[in-house]
């Protein structure tokens, strides 16, 4: 009863209004919350900690920020129209997560658009002008983004063709990764991250394509042989902020939230290259063998890549067409 009250209570829509406080020197202070679905130990969350102390340091204390994370509070399918909405503040979300919504989130997430974090950073600069204007048309701003390390493949057996996920029931967490399965002819299986060790220990999962960080957080040396690093995609977490919110700041206050922001981006893409090193290790520690593609296998995974680039430009309309040739120019 206790933690339904208190939910429903950070949840309460007056929450966001600036608070007096009393005593000597008392001063207006703004309580904003912020749900992330990610556990503390993500770098994800730990760049958003050092964020919010930032903000709150930059003004003074005026702003205080209260973050709560591992879908404590609003679990990831509910946080971006929560901060539409006025139900939280800050919220972060994957943006391939919403592809359902708009098609040009998911850019992310087709398969080897980009070759490495440079290419995805370039990426985010040429996808940020669209992203804000689809998110300002619903009342957020997109206040920084950041990769996650490049998602590789978990199998049972090392990758020396295609062939090897023929008949394989293949862990798919999105439409894109839907229709990759049925690419590489194997059989999609809708896994969420929580559930991965108990569906790969069931056989309702044989593979799948993922982030070592994902595999590092689920512990995937109990139910995987091997991983393959492949830049498959660089998925992007996006931090959005109700525009409202943000709007009703003080103007040196704002100008202090979208400064933190600004070194909250650089901070986290440092962090995600440094995730990825260091999951990548910690997979190979465990026991995982650490796989290559054969050169034969990636020709036939870059075929299927230029596939899924022209089914998304079609879903995604002329922005998709001018993202990827601005890409490509580049």
């Amino acid at each position: 009863m206790f933690l339904l009250t208190r939910r429903t209570a950070l949840l309460a829509p007056g929450l966001a209004a600036p608070a007096l406080l009393a005593g000597p020197g008392a001063h207006a202070q703004v309580r904003w919350q912020m749900a992330t679905a990610y556990p503390d130990g993500n770098f994800h969350t730990r760049n958003i900690r050092e964020f919010v102390g930032e903000v709150e340091q930059a003004t003074g204390g005026r702003l205080s920020i209260t973050v709560h994370s591992n879908a404590a509070l609003l679990p990831m399918p509910q946080i971006k129209r929560g901060v539409q909405t006025g139900q939280v503040q800050l919220g972060e979300i994957l943006l391939t997560a919403y592809s359902n919504e708009d098609p040009f989130f998911d850019a992310d997430a087709v398969p080897f658009l980009v070759p490495d974090f440079d290419g995805a950073r370039r990426l985010l600069e040429l996808q940020r002008p669209f992203i804000e204007a689809r998110f300002a048309r619903q009342g957020v701003s997109l206040l920084y983004s950041v990769a996650w390390p490049a998602a590789g493949f978990y199998t049972q057996v090392p990758i020396t063709s295609l062939d090897v996920f023929k008949g394989s029931r293949f862990r798919t967490f999105s439409p894109m990764t839907n229709r990759f399965a049925a690419l590489i002819q194997a059989s999609p299986v809708l896994v969420q991250q929580a559930e991965l060790a108990q569906a790969f220990a069931t056989g309702i999962a044989t593979a799948m394509v993922t982030s070592a960080q994902t595999g590092v957080d689920t512990s995937a040396w109990d139910y995987a042989k091997v991983f393959t690093p492949a830049t498959f995609s660089m998925t992007k977490n996006a931090v959005l902020i109700s525009r409202r919110a943000l709007d009703g700041l003080a103007p040196a206050d704002k100008a202090a939230l979208l400064a933190a922001a600004r070194k909250a981006e650089d901070r986290g893409w440092g962090y995600a290259r440094e995730a990825q090193t260091s999951t990548e290790h910690r997979l190979a520690e465990k026991g995982l063998t650490m796989g290559t593609l054969p050169p034969d296998v990636m020709a036939g995974l870059q075929q299927i890549s230029a596939i899924m680039v022209e089914e998304w430009v079609q879903r995604a309309g002329e922005d998709g067409r001018k993202l990827v040739d601005a890409l490509k120019a580049r």
